[in-house]
C-alpha cells in the first residue's frame, strides 16, 4: 500500500471541504482532499444548491415571458418541458466545476478520487471499489462529507415515478401533477419551481405552518403565493405509504386520506454521509440521522478530527458550510483568525424568494423585548415597479429605545441580496447598529436597497 503524509486531510470537496482546504493551504499547510465523485464541488454543485437555483432562474424567466404583455409581440405564451429547463442548469454546473478545479490546482492541493475510510485517528484509506492501495497520514483530519436525502425503507426510490431531491434532477418528462411530501426549504423551493411550470402541486406537510422558523408574516406570504400559483397545501398530515404503477402514484396519509399524481417527490429531511466512513475505528458516534457532534471549534470527540458542513446538522447551508470550513482550518493553522459561525442569514429560493437574519416577532414577543416594526412594500418601490417585481416586502424589527436592529425579514425579488445591507449594519458594534443609519445615508434611486430607507422611516414614525 502506498503511504503519503500530509498536514491536513479533508474528506469531501463540497463547500465545507473547499473552505477548509483553501484556508489551510493559504496558511502553508500541506493539504490533501478525498472526494468520492469524479468532479469537485460536492452535492452543492452537482445535486443541490446550484442546479436547483439555476432551474428556478429559468422558470422565473418563463413566468416573465408568459405573463408580461410586452412579450406578446414576440409570440404567444409557451409551455416548456422540465428537461428543457434543466439544460440551462447543467451549463452552470460545468462553469462551477471548472472554476473550483482551478482553485485546487492553483493552491497545490492534491485531490484523491475514491471513498475514504478511517484506518485510525491519523490515517485514512482511499478506496476505489472494494480495494484500497492508498493510505494518507495526517496530523489533522477534517470530515466534510455532506448529506443526502433521508430515504425511508418502505419507499421504492427505484420506481420511475418516485423521486427524492437528488434524483428529481434526472426527471425526463414534465408531469401534469406532482405530490411533494415535506414542506421544508427543499419542498417549498420545488413546489415553486413546478408550480411555475404549470404543474399541479400537492404540497403535504407534517407541521401546522410552512417553514415555521420564519417570521409568521413571511410564512403566511409564502403560503398565499404558492396557493396563488395553484399549489394545494395540506398541513398536519403524516406519511403512511406510497404506491406506484406505470400510470400514476398514490400516497396514503396516516389520516387515511389518499392523493394521486403523475409523480412523487420525497423532501422530508436529510441525513449525514457517515456510513462506511470507518468512524467506529476512531470512536466517533453519530446520531440517528448520521450526524456528528462537534464543539465550538468544530472538533469531534477525537481532538485531531474535525467535522463541518451538513454532516454536523444545523444550519445545513452551503454558505455556512464554507465558513465552517474556513473556521476549522483556522483552528488548525491560524487560531487568531478563528470565529464560530452562528449569525447565518436564511436564503430560501422560492418564487418569490425569502431571506432573513436575526430575531422574529414571535421570538421577541416571547422574550418580552420592546420592539417596533418598520415595513416597505415592494409595490411602492420605484425599482420594483420598473422591473415588474412588485410582490413582497422588507420588514425591520428594532428596539424601541435604542433603535438597535433586531431582525430583518425580506420576501420578494432579490431578497437574498437585499438582506445583506441590513446584516452589515446589524453586525456593527455598539451604537453602530441603529435604524438611524438608514435615514441618515443617501441610497441610489431607483434601487431595491431604497426599501431600507422607506422601512426605517415607516418604523420610526410609529414611535
Amino acid at each position: 500500500m502506498a503511504d503519503y503524509r500530509y498536514d491536513v486531510v479533508i474528506i469531501g470537496a463540497g463547500p465545507a471541504g473547499e473552505g477548509a482546504a483553501m484556508n489551510a493551504a493559504k496558511h502553508g499547510k500541506k493539504v490533501a482532499v478525498i472526494e468520492d465523485k469524479k468532479l469537485v464541488g460536492g452535492n452543492c454543485t452537482h445535486l443541490g444548491t446550484i442546479p436547483s437555483k439555476a432551474l428556478r432562474h429559468a422558470v422565473k424567466q418563463i413566468i416573465q415571458f408568459n405573463t408580461n404583455n410586452m412579450f406578446r409581440e414576440i409570440g404567444e405564451p409557451r409551455w416548456f418541458s422540465f428537461p428543457q429547463v434543466l439544460q440551462s442548469a447543467e451549463k452552470v454546473i460545468g462553469k462551477q466545476v471548472k472554476m473550483r478545479t482551478e482553485y485546487y490546482g492553483r493552491n497545490r492541493i492534491t485531490v484523491y478520487t475514491g471513498k475514504a475510510r478511517f484506518a485510525d485517528a491519523n490515517a485514512v484509506d482511499v478506496y476505489q471499489g472494494n480495494m484500497s492501495n492508498t493510505r494518507l497520514h495526517a496530523k489533522e483530519i477534517v470530515i466534510a462529507t455532506g448529506s443526502s436525502p433521508w430515504r425511508p425503507s418502505n419507499i421504492d426510490f427505484n420506481h420511475p415515478r418516485i423521486y427524492d431531491s437528488d434524483t428529481i434532477l434526472k426527471l425526463e418528462h414534465t408531469p401534469r401533477t406532482i405530490i411533494i411530501y415535506g414542506a421544508g426549504v427543499v419542498g417549498c423551493e420545488y413546489a415553486s419551481i413546478f408550480s411555475g411550470l404549470g404543474v399541479k402541486v400537492d404540497l403535504i406537510h407534517p407541521g401546522d405552518r410552512l417553514l415555521n422558523f420564519l417570521d409568521d408574516e413571511i410564512s403566511d406570504a409564502l403560503s398565499y403565493h404558492l396557493r396563488d400559483k395553484g399549489a394545494l397545501i395540506r398541513h398536519s398530515e403524516q406519511f403512511d405509504s406510497v404506491e406506484a404503477n406505470d400510470r400514476y402514484v398514490t400516497m396514503t396519509m396516516a389520516s387515511g386520506k389518499k392523493v394521486k399524481a403523475d409523480a412523487f417527490l420525497w423532501a422530508a429531511g436529510r441525513s449525514g454521509n457517515t456510513a462506511n466512513l470507518g468512524l467506529e475505528n476512531v470512536g466517533i458516534e453519530t446520531n440517528s440521522r448520521g450526524q456528528i457532534d462537534v464543539d465550538k471549534e468544530y472538533r469531534t470527540c477525537v481532538q485531531n478530527i474535525y467535522a463541518i458542513g451538513d454532516v454536523i446538522g444545523w444550519p445545513a447551508l452551503a454558505s455556512a458550510a464554507y465558513d465552517q470550513g474556513r473556521a476549522a482550518a483556522s483552528v488548525i493553522a491560524c487560531p487568531s483568525d478563528f470565529h464560530y459561525v452562528d449569525s447565518v442569514p436564511t436564503g430560501i429560493y422560492t418564487i418569490p424568494e425569502i431571506s432573513s437574519v436575526g430575531k422574529t416577532e414571535r421570538q421577541l414577543t416571547e422574550e418580552k423585548v420592546p420592539y417596533e416594526v418598520g415595513q416597505a412594500f415592494f409595490k411602492n418601490i420605484a425599482r420594483a415597479q420598473i422591473t415588474g417585481e412588485g410582490v413582497g416586502m422588507l420588514k425591520l424589527l428594532f428596539h424601541r429605545q435604542t433603535l438597535e436592529i433586531l431582525g430583518i425579514h425580506c420576501f420578494g425579488d432579490q431578497a437574498a441580496e437585499i438582506v445583506h445591507i441590513g446584516q452589515a449594519i446589524m453586525n456593527q458594534q455598539g451604537e453602530g447598529n441603529t435604524m438611524r443609519y438608514f435615514v441618515n445615508n443617501t441610497f441610489n434611486y431607483p434601487t431595491m436597497a431604497e426599501a431600507y430607507r422607506v422601512a426605517a422611516l415607516n418604523g420610526l414614525n410609529r414611535l
